[in-house]
């Protein structure tokens, strides 16, 4: 059976099932998969990036027994696994999905198809958790939106998920009211959680997949530069200046 999901940390009654997840391709996501039982996988490229994290669940989860495999970011939305699966072409896949005949060029809903003769892992996934660090006074980073608290409101946010609304739903923007919130672009459309914010008063902004890897907050931190910024951010700050740089001028 074929299920289709907005993103890995919502995954419902998917044990045994071949799961296409609106979710990027890194360790974290791949990790919330093999969690929930599933039977394989498919992920989004988020344009692969920096040292490839866009797709590096793939090779983590073929160390499990997993089938995996991601679409492009240039034939899917990511944060929606139904367009996924009716618009995906795969761009990657690990040596337990290309043996069922998974390979880059195929269509997202065959590859679903072929990964329904994956063999299924019973054994449980080793921990892993997401990080959330304090980077600097007033701004915190977490590798995953999941990880916002309540007191998180006001801060400078950092946050290692991509810049798309979860089934292109505004609710799903972020949970609390940051001073100025920036995520990972994906490859450069993952941006729709921008406008949304600037509507609410909030400066938003995402870094280019390339210049850092998505669900690390950290790496945006210490390498990450700014693709896009919304209209409550752009007075302060532009396309193409550094992270770390355009922050800590914000905090002087």
């Amino acid at each position: 059976m074929i299920a289709s999901a907005e993103s890995v940390t919502a995954l419902h009654d998917v044990a045994g099932k071949v799961v296409v997840a609106g979710s990027h391709g890194g360790i974290i996501a791949a990790w919330y998969a093999a969690k929930a039982g599933v039977r394989a996988v498919i992920l989004h490229d988020a344009g692969i990036g920096k040292d490839e994290a866009g797709v590096a669940g793939l090779p983590y989860l073929e160390k499990l027994g997993m089938a995996a495999a991601a679409v492009s970011h240039k034939t899917a939305t990511i944060g929606e696994g139904s367009d996924m699966l009716a618009r995906g072409v795969i761009s990657r896949s690990n040596s337990i999905a290309r043996a069922l005949g998974v390979q880059p060029g195929l269509r997202c809903r065959d590859a679903a198809l072929r990964l329904s003769a994956a063999p299924l892992r019973r054994t449980e996934p080793p921990e892993y958790s997401e990080g959330r660090y304090d980077l600097a006074p007033n701004v915190i980073g977490m590798d995953s939106i999941g990880m916002v608290q309540p007191s998180d409101a006001g801060k400078i946010l950092v946050i290692g998920s991509h810049g798309a609304l979860h089934g292109g739903r505004p609710e799903s923007a972020l949970p609390v009211d940051a001073a100025f919130a920036v995520f990972n672009d994906a490859g450069g459309e993952a941006t729709t959680r921008l406008p949304v914010l600037a509507r609410r008063g909030i400066a938003a902004a995402t870094v280019d997949c390339m210049s850092a890897r998505i669900g690390d907050c950290r790496s945006m931190w210490e390498s990450g530069v700014l693709s896009h910024v919304n209209g409550a951010g752009a007075a302060r700050l532009a396309p193409g200046t550094a992270l770390r740089d355009a922050l800590q001028r914000m905090l002087s």
